[in-house]
């Protein structure tokens, strides 16, 4: 082999090895999955929320997102599988704030505070109080005087039993000191059926479940249980606005990973989620369907979370909800 050929092989060797170094990090971000599990059927705000981040993260930062729904047992079956998961990176989870409510009332095999590390707060969809058009209540006064005149007649159906809807019902009850009656059914929709049948006599719901309602002037709206008024509705006052100062309860989604995942894998996700969720054509969807978003990550996120945790317990113990 001679001298000028010998030379030209060994500098393409190296170019080679040079470009397989440098565009290492590049190709095995393309080739990485992340598993988003859903713990909840396909369709609702989870879901929704998982492909919309999930299609904006894989399109901008290269990794291929899988979106696994598993719903089952309130979310526990899906939530658990996460929490066996390998601490990667590789899988993360979409939390509500139902996860919550349920360790207070059964043994699980899993513990929302330590097994899994909370990545961040991601949006909060407002719960709201409505009624069927043709009901003569027209602002929350009045349905707490209908519920003080003829005690356990009068009807609140919502999600349930054992989530934040109930939390929020038990909630308001006790501060507003009336007597009514907690209806559960498996999701806001055929609640807001039963609503329209007048089989009960009020719903309460995210704002997301209850929009299509209102805006058809089947439903009306008597109060957001945020702690300020939402964009939607703004003629639509808080429980606070409506003399309950200390009110307030909101449903969120968040994100966590398994326990003992590197923190450096957790910051690069944070910054991923919450770039995608902030990108305009993803953030005008997500509003559109009544998920606003928080943002909040890391320690505060924590800090939130127990403190939420604490709270809900309280609620539970004085309520004396149990598991169904």
């Amino acid at each position: 082999m001679n001298v000028g050929l010998r030379q030209f092989l060994h500098f393409a060797v190296v170019a080679v090895i040079l470009i397989g170094l440098s565009g290492h990090g590049a190709w095995s971000q393309a080739t990485r999955t992340i598993k988003i599990v859903v713990p909840v059927s396909p369709g609702g705000a989870s879901d929704l929320l998982a492909r919309l981040l999930g299609e904006q993260i894989g399109r901008v930062q290269g990794p291929r997102i899988l979106i696994e729904d598993r719903p089952g047992a309130s979310g526990v079956i899906g939530t658990e599988a996460a929490s066996r998961a390998a601490p990667d990176g590789n899988t993360v989870l979409i939390i509500s704030s139902d996860s919550l409510v349920l360790p207070h009332l059964r043994k699980l095999n899993y513990d929302p505070l330590t097994s899994f590390e909370p990545i961040c707060y991601l949006v909060r969809t407002p719960l709201v109080i409505v009624v069927n058009a043709a009901s003569p209540y027209r602002t929350l006064a009045n349905v707490l005087d209908a519920a003080r005149a003829k005690p356990r007649d009068f009807t609140l159906a919502s999600f349930g039993p054992a989530t934040v809807h109930q939390i929020a019902f038990d909630t308001l009850k006790r501060a507003a000191k009336v007597d009514m009656t907690f209806v559960p059914y498996p999701g806001v929709a055929p609640a807001v059926n039963a609503l329209l049948g007048e089989h009960v006599s009020s719903v309460l719901g995210t704002y997301s479940t209850v929009a299509e309602q209102l805006n058809a002037g089947r439903l009306r709206a008597l109060v957001t249980t945020s702690r300020t008024r939402i964009e939607p509705l703004p003629e639509v006052p808080t429980v606070a606005e409506s003399g309950y100062n200390n009110y307030e309860v909101d449903y969120w989604l968040g994100l966590f990973a398994p326990a003992k995942t590197p923190k450096d894998t957790l910051s690069q996700l944070a910054d991923w989620f919450i770039a995608a969720m902030q990108a305009p054509e993803v953030k005008s969807k997500l509003v559109a369907q009544g998920l606003y978003p928080v943002g909040m990550c890391g320690v505060e996120f924590v800090a939130f979370l127990r403190k939420q945790y604490d709270n809900f317990g309280n609620v539970i113990r004085e309520a004396k909800i149990k598991a169904e």
